[in-house]
């Protein structure tokens, strides 16, 4: 089947989602969706020398809940898609050598969820393959010592800081038909407005979102009233009341419209600052909490924005702005 983008967005026909798999940390638990995740871990090293080992544990975990609810081996999915916020996306190669199947590393910052969701949904789309895998993973402890200060530090946050969730999310991806279908996909432009605070990301991410939401909406003909929620990845809430402000002075009428770093904690009793932020935020709220909500056709169809800030520590360090981009998938419930 041949592909035809509408600018950056195209629509598909033959991708469904067919199980999922979810794990999350101790915070994640705690907030208002902890009960719509598959496991949840009690304490950051998970039983592991390190927080990376952590993290790794839980992308395995996340993995093999998707592939038993299908009852499959890692063998019987054709290629495997992934993303984290470490060095060289540290997590899934790793995951991936005890695979031994086709592999793709993507990195996309937070917005890796969408990212590696959209990229698999092309490839099943065209016909190449059949099952795609995505994985996703964060952990706050990685990284924050990675694009901040390691958390032992105690460095004091800014009223501005996100929380880097932790957690992991697989996501098996199919032609045969199920109960959900990835709907559309908007593929995001790199937008930087000039920020350079590592500690405000939701400023810094919030312009890539508008960006990205702005350009599905024309290509598609379409409004916020056409969907039963949208969603931003990780704006929080600092970035949230910005890019609803954006929208508002372009005289969108917005509505329906929520952040997966507001809805993941209580932002009112959790110390998370402005709320969640990292690979998993986006992952865990859509995987966990509406995709259960869309196969049970209490919503019929979304709108999920993942936004990622590409900062290098290098670079910023240099005092570099912040480059950023947003991906946006449509889910959609099959009649």
């Amino acid at each position: 089947m041949s592909l035809h983008f509408l600018g950056n967005s195209v629509t598909l026909e033959n991708v469904f989602i067919a199980s999922s798999g979810t794990v999350c940390g101790p915070l994640e638990y705690l907030g208002p969706l902890g009960s719509c995740f598959d496991k949840s871990i009690q304490d950051y090293h998970y039983g592991e020398k390190s927080f990376e080992k952590a993290e790794r544990k839980m992308l395995r975990d996340a993995l093999d809940i998707c592939l038993k609810r299908e009852r499959l081996k890692y063998h019987d999915v054709d290629l495997y898609l992934g993303s984290d916020l470490l060095n060289q996306i540290t997590s899934v190669n790793y995951l991936a050598r005890e695979i031994m199947k086709p592999f793709i590393g993507v990195y996309g910052a937070c917005s890796g969820f969408a990212l590696s969701l959209a990229l698999g949904s092309l490839l099943v789309e065209a016909g190449f393959v059949d099952r795609v895998m995505t994985m996703v993973s964060s952990h706050n402890a990685s990284a924050e010592r990675q694009y901040r200060y390691p958390v032992e530090y105690g460095v004091q946050k800014k009223a501005t800081t996100t929380f880097t969730a932790t957690g992991a999310v697989a996501t098996l991806l199919t032609s045969q038909k199920q109960l959900v279908k990835v709907e559309a996909i908007t593929l995001g432009r790199v937008i930087d407005y000039g920020q350079t605070d590592a500690n405000d990301m939701g400023r810094a991410m919030a312009p890539a979102a508008f960006d990205t939401l702005m350009n599905h909406f024309q290509d598609l003909k379409r409004s916020f009233h056409d969907y039963d929620l949208v969603v931003t990845g990780d704006l929080s809430m600092y970035g949230h009341q910005i890019l609803k402000e954006m929208l508002q002075r372009q005289k969108i009428d917005v509505v329906r419209y929520n952040d997966c770093g507001c809805m993941l904690y209580d932002l009112s009793h959790q110390p998370v600052f402005q709320g969640g932020s990292g690979c998993a935020c986006s992952a865990l709220v859509t995987m966990g909490s509406l995709y259960p909500q869309l196969k049970d056709k209490k919503l019929k169809r979304i709108l999920v924005v993942s936004t990622g800030a590409l900062l290098s520590p290098m670079m910023s360090a240099q005092k570099e702005s912040i480059p950023c981009i947003a991906h946006a998938i449509s889910l959609e419930a099959v009649e």
